[in-house]
């Protein structure tokens, strides 16, 4: 041990101050080179790990002090010598296919996070951190959080992205859970722009349904809605035969349905945040203007494109007015927010349920399926189905921990 130049220390016990203080102030003592450093505390128990290297022939005097100093602070502590050959293979792999995974549901088990687990060991993927996402689990469970989430860092080389995605979409489906994997990288942590699609992604209904019910043709036009969200017929198309099929529909309708819009769970909590860390928010809809204006107003959202109704006489006349926002439009407005906002298309975000909004799902940085049509879910490289649409903040990185804190200044 005294010839070793590189060690790793490992110490566990009870978290309380001046630990880390004082074992590194001994390090600081003998001169040695700390090469890395990890911390973490589970329910006030400590573990660290400091890995150094000392001047040659000085090692032992650095590990028996290192040993009074835990006696002296009541904490376990253990060396571990490192071969030069071992370090230098730990450094090549340092920013090299790593990846983050991210477990999301109203609550993680166990069963959920070991199946997670043997997939990503089945993949040849080393765990090398896991984080908590969402606050403290009280014991009594009238009082808990309606999500739960755990961030895992991984890192490796993928055996088969294809049949690990496959995996975690039958996983999710049969234990009740969302997973996402993402790529790690800067533009990862640097998100600005983020794209919504309206209808029964902000708002818990398809609003061309609302107005069909009320035009006395709901069965008919919630069936061709039906049909084009899951792919099934062409959007625009669909979109001509609907709005027909509304014609001298009041326009006074449009006011009650506005008022009365079923807003998704979690949305004020998402734009809150979302605000206050300087995201550009956009929707982009398949729907219309009337609804669309209205949310970006209560939100005071940057941007909103959907379809405008031709009314004449205080009528709908079952016609439109402009072009089409179908899938590719939803598509090109988002690249050309990122253009007008300067940031890169790798920057953007985008949520969506429907068949017409995969390509724009697949064009930005992160495309997020919400509560999605199995078509959607299948295609779509993120998805998210068991918990409200602030869940995004946590694909995000985000924790609860500085969320609240931050929303409530």
């Amino acid at each position: 041990m005294t010839n070793s130049e590189i060690i790793l220390v490992t110490i566990n016990g009870e978290d309380k101050p001046g630990v880390t203080a004082g074992l590194t102030q001994v390090l600081a003592k003998h001169d040695t080179f700390i090469l890395d450093i990890g911390q973490a505390d589970i329910h006030r128990n400590l573990a660290l790990g400091i890995l150094f290297k000392t001047k040659q022939g000085i090692g032992g005097d650095v590990l028996k002090d290192l040993l009074f100093k835990a006696y002296e602070l009541d904490v376990n502590i253990r060396f571990t010598p490192i071969s030069n050959e071992r370090y230098s293979n730990w450094v090549k792999m340092q920013g090299k296919n790593r990846f983050i995974i991210t477990l999301l549901g109203r609550v993680l088990t166990a069963k959920q996070i070991a199946a997670v687990s043997d997939i990503i060991a089945d993949q040849g993927l080393n765990i090398d951190n896991i984080v908590r996402l969402t606050g403290r689990i009280p014991l009594d469970e009238s009082q808990r959080s309606s999500q739960a989430c755990v961030e895992l860092s991984v890192r490796g080389t993928l055996v088969d992205k294809r049949k690990m995605q496959k995996a975690f979409l039958q996983l999710s489906s049969e234990l009740n859970f969302d997973i996402s994997f993402q790529e790690e990288s800067m533009y990862r942590r640097m998100r600005r722009v983020i794209c919504f699609d309206m209808d029964s992604t902000l708002i818990q209904t398809e609003v061309i349904d609302e107005l069909a019910v009320r035009a006395g043709v709901g069965d008919q036009v919630k069936e061709i809605t039906e049909l084009a969200m899951q792919g099934k017929i062409d959007f625009a198309e669909s979109f001509k035969q609907r709005i027909k099929l509304l014609k001298g529909l009041d326009v006074s309708v449009m006011k009650e349905i506005v008022e009365n819009l079923p807003i998704t769970e979690g949305l004020d909590r998402l734009i809150a945040v979302l605000k206050k860390v300087g995201f550009k928010i956009a929707i982009l809809s398949g729907g219309f203007t009337y609804f669309g204006n209205y949310l970006k107003e209560r939100y005071q959202l940057d941007y909103m494109y959907a379809n405008e109704l031709e009314i004449v006489d205080g009528k709908l006349t079952g016609n439109y007015i402009g072009d089409i926002v179908d899938a590719k439009r939803k598509a090109e407005l988002l690249k050309l927010i990122a253009q007008v906002e300067k940031v890169d298309i790798r920057q953007t975000v985008a949520v969506g349920d429907g068949a017409n909004d995969l390509l724009m799902l697949e064009t930005a940085g992160l495309g997020i399926a919400f509560h999605a049509k199995p078509k959607v879910i299948e295609n779509a490289k993120q998805s998210l189905s068991t918990v409200g649409i602030d869940g995004i903040l946590y694909f995000l990185g985000y924790k609860d921990s500085m969320l609240d804190g931050e929303l409530l200044q």
